[in-house]
Formats: C-alpha cells, sequence, structure tokens
C-alpha cells in the first residue's frame, strides 16, 4: 500500500518519547518550547506512518473523524490562534482551511459538519502533509521570537496539549474504522501485553473530610480543572483495581443486558435500541476481542475496556457497588505517582494488572475510568478569554467526567486534576470500570 512520508522504519518507543512534566513545566525558554513543539508534531505523524491514504480519509461515524482531518485540524489551530495573530507577515497556507478544519469555534466563524468529514477526499493527505510543514517552519521561528513572552508560551503549549488530545482520537478513530472492516486489519504489529494474573479485587477504606480538588498550580492545565477548591468528601471505599474482562463476562452471563432492573432508563434504551450484549469490539463467543494490533484473544485479566458510562453503571449495580465521584478518585490518586500503560509504553492496549504488593493498580493508564459525577463547572469557574473559551466551558451539560488516562495518553498530557468527558453512550474511547462503595 502507498505511504505518505510519516516516517521510516520500524515502530520505536524513543521515537515515541513525549516531554516529561518537568521539561513542560519549565517549557517557558525558546529552546525548550521549540523542542517540545517538535516532539509532540512528530508523534502525531508517526501515529499515522502505518496508514495508507485510503484509511485517512474515511469518517466511520458522525464521533469519529477521520485521521487526515486530525492532522489538518491540529495544525489550523497553531495557524489561526498563534501564527494569524503574532505575525504579520504570515500568510495563510490556504484560506479555505479555515473552513474545512474548523472544529467547533463558532466565534471563529463558519465550519463544514462535523459528520461530512469523510466527504473531504481534497485536499490529499500529501498535501495535509505540506500544510504541517510549512505551518511547522514559521511556528518554530514564531517561538524562537516570542518565547520569553508567558501568555504565548501558553498559547503554544495549549496548542500542544490539544494536539495530544487528538493523537488518542486518531487511535481510538482508527481503531473504530478498522474494526468494521471484514479484514479486521491492524493499525500496526504491536507487542502482545505481558501476561499476569489480576490480584483479588479489594474495597480500600477512605475517610471522610475535607479535601482539596482541582489543579495545583506549577505547570499546565485546562481551565476545567479550575479553580482549585475545597469539597466534603464522605467515607467510602474505593476499589483496589479495575473491573477485569472476566468479572464483565461474569455480569453477561448472568444476564446484566437482559436485567431492565440494574439500568438507567436512557440506558436500558440504548441497551434495546443498539442492540448491545457485550463491549464494542468483543467476539461473539467472548473469547476474543479487536484491538489496533487486530483480533487477539481475550486476556480474562486485563481491564474491560470500551464500555459505556450505562454499562459501567449497571455493572456497577449488578456488583453491589456504585462508580466513583471525581473527588472520590481524585483525593486517592493524588497519593500515587502518575504512571503507567499509557502511550510510551508501546501496547496500546489494557494490560493485566501488574505484581505491586499492597499498592492500588492502574490508576493511571490503561483505561479512562468513568465517574458518577456529571461533568460540570467547578465554583468559580472562569472559561479562557475568547474563542478559547470555547474549549472546554460550552460542553459542561449531558457528559460524565472520566479520570486516569488510558494505554492511549501521553504521559505529558496527564495530570491528577485532569478530567476527560464524554457523553454516556459512548464506547469507542478506551473506558472502564472502576467500583467505589459507601461506608
Amino acid at each position: 500500500m502507498p505511504r505518505l512520508g510519516f516516517g521510516k522504519g520500524p515502530h520505536s518507543h524513543a521515537r515515541m518519547q513525549i516531554a516529561s512534566h518537568t521539561a513542560l513545566a519549565q517549557a517557558t525558554d525558546g529552546i525548550k518550547l521549540v523542542q517540545w513543539y517538535q516532539r509532540v508534531r512528530a508523534v502525531t505523524a508517526d501515529l499515522c506512518r502505518s496508514l495508507a491514504s485510503e484509511d485517512m480519509v474515511v469518517q466511520s461515524m458522525p464521533d469519529a473523524s477521520p485521521a487526515k482531518w486530525h492532522l489538518a485540524h491540529t495544525t489550523w489551530f497553531f495557524e489561526h490562534f498563534l501564527l494569524t495573530s503574532h505575525d504579520n507577515s504570515y500568510r495563510p497556507f490556504n484560506r479555505d482551511f479555515n473552513y474545512l478544519f474548523n472544529s467547533y469555534y463558532h466565534t471563529v466563524g463558519a465550519m463544514h459538519p462535523r459528520p461530512e468529514r469523510g466527504l473531504l477526499s481534497r485536499p490529499v493527505a500529501a498535501e495535509v502533509m505540506r500544510y504541517r510543514k510549512y505551518v511547522d517552519e514559521h511556528m518554530l521561528g514564531l517561538i524562537e521570537k516570542h518565547a520569553a513572552d508567558k501568555a504565548f508560551a501558553f498559547l503554544v503549549t495549549l496548542g500542544l496539549h490539544h494536539e495530544q488530545q487528538h493523537q488518542e482520537l486518531i487511535l481510538t478513530d482508527i481503531l473504530h474504522l478498522f474494526s468494521l472492516s471484514p479484514l479486521k486489519p491492524a493499525w500496526r504489529d504491536l507487542p502482545p501485553p505481558p501476561v499476569a494474573s489480576a490480584p483479588p479485587l479489594q474495597y480500600l477504606p477512605r475517610p471522610e473530610g475535607l479535601f482539596y480538588i482541582g489543579h495545583a498550580g506549577g505547570g499546565f492545565a485546562f481551565d476545567n480543572e479550575t479553580p482549585r477548591h475545597r469539597v466534603f468528601v464522605p467515607a467510602h471505599a474505593i476499589a483496589n483495581r479495575p473491573v477485569t474482562n472476566d468479572e464483565y463476562r461474569d455480569f453477561i452471563r448472568a444476564g446484566g443486558y437482559q436485567a431492565p432492573e440494574l439500568w438507567l432508563s436512557d440506558g436500558w434504551a440504548a441497551v434495546q435500541r443498539e442492540n448491545w450484549n457485550r463491549p464494542l469490539y468483543w467476539s461473539e463467543d467472548m473469547t476474543a476481542e479487536f484491538t489496533l494490533g487486530g483480533m487477539r484473544d481475550m486476556d480474562c485479566n486485563a481491564p474491560v475496556c470500551h464500555v459505556s458510562y450505562y454499562e459501567a453503571d449497571a455493572f456497577a449495580r449488578w456488583a453491589g457497588a456504585r462508580l466513583p465521584a471525581e473527588a472520590e478518585w481524585e483525593t486517592f490518586a493524588a497519593q500515587f505517582p502518575i504512571e503507567g500503560n499509557l502511550m510510551e509504553s508501546g501496547l496500546f492496549h489494557p494490560r493485566a494488572a501488574q505484581a505491586d504488593g499492597d499498592k492500588p493498580r492502574q490508576l493511571f493508564g490503561d483505561v479512562w475510568e468513568w465517574t458518577a459525577s456529571a461533568y460540570a463547572a467547578y465554583p468559580g469557574f472562569k472559561p479562557l478569554a475568547g474563542s478559547l473559551g470555547e474549549y472546554n466551558g460550552k460542553f459542561m451539560v449531558n457528559q460524565f467526567v472520566l479520570r486516569g488516562g488510558s494505554c492511549a495518553t501521553p504521559l505529558s498530557h496527564l495530570r491528577v486534576s485532569y478530567r476527560n468527558f464524554f457523553p454516556p453512550h459512548v464506547r469507542w474511547q478506551f473506558t472502564g470500570i472502576r467500583l467505589a462503595r459507601d461506608t
């Protein structure tokens, strides 16, 4: 199949490395910010290295976007929010791209309808790569010139975190697209996850009290992680690890998808309408699952993945438990380092918990964990000024918060205060379940 110049050679973990949290926090001088910009942009291109041009234009559903669109949109972000506002001599690569690759910034202007992104056969992928190169060349000079300006450095950093979000979306959208093919192709030849036996599920007690949640400063954060504030957290217990494939299979075999008493009303309606009877990407006999590495035998001890909020909530009710509130999750996870099966592991799929004494497992990486908390503003929340205020705030309705990152999340993109959010019906993201209980 034809390739489009996204890089050469086999997959290398070194090529996937992204700047550390320390480097990110210090990336206010030209050299460090330039280096981080180059790293993040290179990772995005590398994720598309193994795709053919035909792979990059198809849109598998309205919630997903073609890989070509992701590559162009992340480039448009830098062109619109930095180059056109900080460089009077800059000439846009193609002024029509402002319409084609704007996502949802209505204050910027009109945009191509999201469900029709797969109809954009032009510009071709090779031209999108020329667009990326053109913008990168101008951005590198602009960063060297203005990096000492903290407001400018923040905008660059915001753009890089925005691109890291789209790196994960590229992977989840390709996974969904390839799952629909009768050929069940692999995105890449991936190493099998290490084999391990999941430790017994235990509930770790947590005391009641007043706690602080939200971003504590000292590095980048999205506006929806602020302001830091106090919350009262009742006494509770939280599971030492996520729910496994084997445990979720028990739920299915016990008739979980046929028991309306376990489901929220909208969830039960979704089960009936969509004919759900197992997680997305599971084989009908529940022994295999489709992954970015193609079809694979199911690892019974790995975290269950690609389940909706509705499924997570129904499983929790069946298990005599509940989903944790995001304040419960954050105050618990804040005690532990941010490490785990993230993008840099190169597995791109959840793996079974590794032995680690009595410590809780997999708080970060593997799967995004649904919480019981609706995505809403923190007390005193103020969105970013101007068009960038559309980035998070206007989505604070009809969605639920997820925490902890996934196997497709870059390490430098993650914080304990990070608030991901999706509608309760979505399943194509790397979403899983951690249980909690009242005490």
